[in-house]
């Protein structure tokens, strides 16, 4: 089931002056479960496609519709509140509030949602606990390493019961063991809850790991290829 559509999205920077096409008519489809790695080399387009995804910029041309919804021509309100209630996003510098615990930047986005105090301390508890940080759900980011405040990251974007997580390079800054049990622990729900994730990355960990990689070049899809299962 097709979670995730784009059609022929294009996106020019600079139109009037020095135009630079960073997206060329791409044309996508994700479909619930999936765990996609977009490549690229820098400057192919990767981000660009994931920041329209996740509707945090808008098309020069064509189309980005979620469950069948269309999102690139909603009021910029509107936008923000279906971001909050259905797209998840994991980002290559954690962006976590500083000042927060984990347990609070966790929770930051069902207060938006306006849940109840008790299911917002019972979920992020739970989702501190499903990404291997129980133990450290007082501590605040300074008090952890980035592969930890990723993986509080990971349980944020999970809090809003989203459609699917948008992830922007998330392992850049990790070294191999925490990168590897960051993509342990997504790919476990992937595969326990049919979490559907979506990777812009250049880092041949996540590609690996990925079981449809497309690749960009010049902001246009040059291979979307499925792997095959063992």
């Amino acid at each position: 089931m097709a979670i995730l559509e784009t059609k022929n999205l294009s996106k020019i920077y600079n139109p009037d002056t020095v135009p630079v096409h960073a997206l060329r008519d791409v044309s996508i489809t994700i479909d619930k479960g999936e765990f996609t790695a977009v490549r690229g080399p820098s400057g192919s387009g990767k981000t660009t496609l994931l920041n329209m995804l996740g509707g945090l910029d808008r098309p020069s041309k064509g189309a980005v519709y979620v469950d069948g919804k269309e999102i690139t021509n909603m009021k910029d309100s509107d936008l923000i509140d279906f971001r909050l209630r259905n797209i998840g996003f994991v980002f290559q510098h954690y962006n976590l509030i500083p000042v927060f615990t984990a347990r609070e930047n966790v929770s930051f986005i069902m207060l938006l949602q306006n849940r109840s105090k008790e299911e917002i301390r019972k979920r992020a508890d739970s989702l501190l606990e499903q990404v291997g940080l129980g133990s450290k759900k007082d501590s605040r980011p300074v008090q952890m390493s980035g592969g930890e405040q990723q993986r509080v990251a990971v349980a944020r974007a999970l809090a809003s019961e989203p459609m699917f997580i948008l992830a922007d390079e998330p392992t850049a800054n990790l070294d191999t063991a925490a990168a590897m049990n960051l993509l342990d622990i997504m790919e476990k729900m992937n595969r326990d809850q049919n979490v559907t994730f979506v990777f812009s990355t250049h880092d041949q960990r996540v590609i690996d790991r990925a079981r449809r990689v497309i690749t960009m070049v010049d902001g246009a899809i040059h291979k979307d290829e499925e792997k095959v299962s063992p």
